[in-house]
């Protein structure tokens, strides 16, 4: 009986660490994500001349249809569990054994398998209206202080010195810093 306390708060505080530590980490790896976000560069579709307008327009067409063509199809699917092994109790004449372990679920996840075609279905849509994907490096602050703050209409031909600066309203402006 003496070793009850030491079973039971092994049982409790195990796991408890275990989840702490867990956390721990997906709040690191969210403050990383949100860190690297900031200076990722502007990925979106591009066609030269073509006003903002009729960008947005043809992709939510785009999306609209490769949603119809490959509709979101979520399987929930389970992570294996881990088996946790007891602790080892010796007495004072030294004989030990180890209590019983236990299990604890992985835990479960849901995936859309119609993701990537869904994907692959909007990119063909937008490339059949003219449209390319590509990737627009951040400006530099400088550029983005010097650059005047007006609402982009129309998308700019691009060239090896354009960049993007993000606005307060969450739109972009292109502007070829050289």
């Amino acid at each position: 009986m003496t070793e009850a306390p030491v079973t039971v708060n092994s049982i409790v505080f195990a796991p408890a660490a275990r989840e702490t530590a867990v956390m721990r980490s997906v709040f690191f790896l969210s403050a990383v994500l949100a860190g690297l976000s900031a200076c990722a560069p502007l990925s979106i579709y591009h066609q030269p001349g073509v006003s903002v307008t009729r960008l947005n327009t043809d992709r939510t067409d785009c999306e609209v249809a490769a949603l119809r063509d490959a509709p979101v199809a979520n399987q929930i699917r389970r992570h294996p569990p881990t088996f946790v092994p007891g602790p080892l109790v010796c007495d004072a004449n030294g004989n030990c054994f180890r209590r019983p372990g236990y299990w604890v679920s992985g835990g479960y996840y849901t995936v859309d398998v119609n993701a990537n075609l869904r994907g692959r279905v909007e990119n063909i849509c937008m490339a059949q209206r003219g449209y390319q994907p590509v990737s627009i490096p951040r400006c530099s602050g400088g550029v983005a202080a010097a650059a005047p703050d007006r609402k982009m209409t129309t998308l700019p031909r691009l060239t090896s010195s354009s960049c993007a600066i993000p606005r307060p309203d969450g739109s972009w402006q292109i502007v070829n810093a050289g």
